[in-house]
């Protein structure tokens, strides 16, 4: 993994490179590839960033019960919880074993991703942010309800139909049933 990579930025299509491999690392570990960013050894031959195993893009972080945001690494969700884009008890899924657990149990794994912000030598990606745009998901909670209050309304319809009928059958004398 020595060889010269190179890193295409999925928003805009700026390419990085050639670096070597352990650059790669570190831009993963500090939140400067994003999941959708693509890699590759040669510029013919291109993958998305989390298939890269050694990247170590593991983790998918559960923004909302709905959403998720990743792959990703332990650095970069270091780096977001940093920012604020989300806390300690956010729940974080590893995609190898997928064991689900909140960020804050597994702080210790922090102490050991790669957050060192080392002046580096050219052109360095900018920070990927998790970009949660929350006036669409109030949109989509907003059509959820309308659809919960509607469902609603129909299965409290069929109640009272129900409940007609049932006391239809009730007041049917037991001489007129066959």
């Amino acid at each position: 993994m020595d060889a010269s990579w190179y890193l295409c930025k999925h928003e805009d299509r700026t390419l990085f490179g050639p670096l070597p491999f352990a650059q790669l690392v570190q831009w993963a570990a500090t939140a400067r590839i994003a999941p959708q960013d693509l890699v590759s050894p040669d510029q013919e031959t291109w993958m998305k960033a989390p298939m890269l195993a050694e990247l170590g893009m593991d983790w998918l972080v559960e923004v909302t019960t709905e959403r998720y945001y990743g792959p990703t690494t332990l650095g970069a969700i270091h780096e977001f919880v940093q920012a604020g884009e989300i806390t300690p008890e956010h729940f974080v899924i590893n995609a190898c074993n997928g064991s689900r657990q909140r960020i804050a149990e597994i702080e210790s794994f922090f102490s050991s991703a790669k957050t060192n912000h080392d002046e580096e030598s050219g052109e360095t990606p900018a920070a990927t942010r998790m970009a949660i745009n929350f006036e669409e998901r109030i949109r989509d909670l907003e059509r959820s309800l309308r659809e919960e209050r509607r469902a609603l309304r129909d299965a409290e319809a069929r109640y009272r139909e129900l409940e007609e009928r049932y006391e239809e059958l009730l007041a049917v004398s037991p001489s007129e049933t066959i």
